[in-house]
């Protein structure tokens, strides 16, 4: 028995959009990017123009310090690259090693301001936000976008004040329709997760049988469609779903308009005449 899989309409339009979107939700976005605060596990390069000798690249510490030449340890974790520079060349100067001091300080790794994104997407690991205000869209976007088995929920998983919440996002609001409430801003430590497509099985009495994405709302009557409808033999009378509940295994004869529910197994029977 052949087990086909197909991609409807509604799936490809999510694609088009989540890519759509991944490239153009930040520049739509018209509020100012913040700044990016340096912090712990940031890798950093400082060079002060004419003193060669000076260049350093160093890490953070967990305390926000930097050890640096002539001035040593010296706290930068919190503030800005720009306040970083500010302030080394003002110990630079105040300390008489270099009367003008001009540093530069640029962020090789960002380690500190980071969301995972895991689960169904194309490239699943940690992203930096550097100095972005990136949206979910865009987070989704730099993972590669959600894969053909990838769900229409994703879960961002959130530190509120010590407290793990959880909110679970509806991607077609989200990114198709543009739903900047559930197209929210990704903050540093979030987790994006996205899980497994459900799917549906088609047996039995049907041109092709097997294995169907679950599209929202799908009924019986749609997922027969699907499955290229009933054949000559079969008949729609008597059909069966084939539904696991807590862990038991139940054979339910529905509607054609009943909707159906993720690994439901439609067997279509054949025809007695």
């Amino acid at each position: 028995m052949t087990h086909a899989r197909t991609i409807s309409s509604a799936f490809l339009f999510r694609l088009l959009a989540l890519l759509w979107l991944g490239l153009g939700t930040t520049h739509a976005d018209t509020t100012p990017a913040r700044a990016y605060l340096l912090g712990p596990g940031d890798v950093v390069r400082i060079t002060v123009f004419q003193n060669p000798d000076m260049t350093t690249e160093t890490r953070i510490t967990d305390t926000g310090l930097i050890t640096f030449p002539l001035i040593g340890s010296i706290a930068i974790g919190g503030g800005t690259a720009t306040q970083a520079e500010q302030k080394i060349a003002l110990a630079l100067k105040t300390g008489g090693f270099v009367k003008q001091p001009q540093v530069n300080l640029v962020v090789t790794q960002f380690r500190f301001r980071q969301v995972s994104v895991l689960g169904y997407v194309g490239r699943p690991g940690r992203y930096p936000l550097e100095d972005q205000r990136l949206r979910l869209a865009d987070v989704l976007s730099l993972a590669g976008g959600v894969v053909q088995t990838g769900g229409d929920t994703v879960f961002v998983i959130r530190q509120v004040d010590g407290k793990e919440q959880r909110f679970a996002v509806d991607l077609d609001a989200a990114v198709a329709a543009n739903d900047l409430e559930k197209n929210f801003e990704v903050f540093a430590g979030d987790t994006i997760y996205v899980p497994k497509q459900s799917f549906i099985y088609i047996y039995g009495q049907v041109n092709r049988p097997g294995q169907y994405r679950l599209e929202r709302g799908m009924t019986v009557m749609q997922a027969l469609a699907v499955g290229g409808g009933v054949t000559l033999r079969g008949t729609e009378k008597g059909l069966t779903v084939r539904r696991s509940s807590g862990g038991k295994v139940e054979t339910i004869n529905p509607g054609l308009q009943d909707k159906l529910l993720a690994e439901d197994v439609i067997y279509v029977k054949e025809s007695v005449f």
